[in-house]
């Protein structure tokens, strides 16, 4: 478990090479929140992971900028996309 005041691209950089250090070999996906710098981070010490936004972040992003009456259908109308099993499904 690591601590910080501040996260940032920086600090996980760190983390991820102590994670490497204690032995994980590899990273399969990586899912991250937008943080500008941190799919950098990842893929300088595990160079082979597929870095994804994570969906609730790109939904809430979405949703976020039409306007507020209709961010439910909206988001009804995104579900299908978000829950597909598939890129070809959705």
């Amino acid at each position: 478990m690591w601590f910080q005041e501040n996260e940032g691209a920086k600090f996980w950089l760190q983390v991820l090479s102590d994670l490497k250090q204690r032995g994980v070999q590899d990273i399969l996906i990586a899912c991250v929140d937008g943080l500008k710098g941190f799919p950098d981070a990842i893929e300088a010490v595990f160079p082979r992971p597929g870095c994804r936004r994570a969906s609730c972040i790109s939904f809430a992003t979405a949703c976020g900028s039409c306007p507020r009456r209709e961010r439910e259908q909206v988001a009804r109308d995104l579900k299908p996309i978000y829950t597909a099993i598939d890129a070809d499904s959705a």
